[in-house]
């Protein structure tokens, strides 16, 4: 059974900053370099001509990181591939889609986002479903999982503000 979760972020950065800082390889760099000891790889980063981008990055959590009962159920290490997809319109808003698959079938999560324009900068809107594939504790993994998303979003969005200053 999946999960959904929806939420709202609010950015002193420009939908246009915002935009331009998922395009550079520096700043996708500079957001994965999470130095809490998850080794995370940018896999690629395309970029066409119209504007549209998508990103690849893979999160490699190992078996450290892993909630004790998920640890006895999974063997070997666990890793994470996403996938992001930033498209401009024409009406100055950006729509993306966020696509999560952990190794071995263990679980996936989608969301769709919207980046529109805003009298102080930009607010980007998003609503996903996580799926956990894991006996017993995926019910509850996706509940917290998607908690989570729900809260942490909103720093993605703070830490780009901030990398937008400082390389101005």
């Amino acid at each position: 059974m999946a999960r959904s979760f929806t939420g709202t972020a609010e950015s002193t950065a420009s939908v246009e900053g915002i935009h331009a800082a998922f395009g550079r390889e520096d700043y996708w760099h500079d957001r994965l370099a999470t130095g809490s000891g998850v080794v995370t790889v940018l896999d690629s980063l395309d970029v066409g001509p119209g504007g549209d981008l998508t990103v690849r990055y893979t999160l490699d959590l190992g078996r450290q990181l892993l909630p004790g009962p998920v640890a006895k159920l999974v063997r070997g290490g666990v890793s994470m591939q996403y996938t992001e997809t930033w498209v401009p319109d024409r009406e100055g808003r950006v729509c993306g889609n966020i696509a999560v698959a952990v190794s071995g079938g263990l679980g996936s999560c989608d969301a769709q986002t919207w980046l529109r324009p805003a009298g102080y900068g930009s607010q980007l809107r998003f609503a996903g479903r996580v799926t956990v594939r894991i006996p017993l504790v995926g019910g509850n993994l996706e509940k917290s999982i998607g908690a989570d998303l729900a809260q942490n979003i909103p720093s993605v969005l703070d830490f780009t503000a901030s990398w937008i200053g400082d390389h101005a």
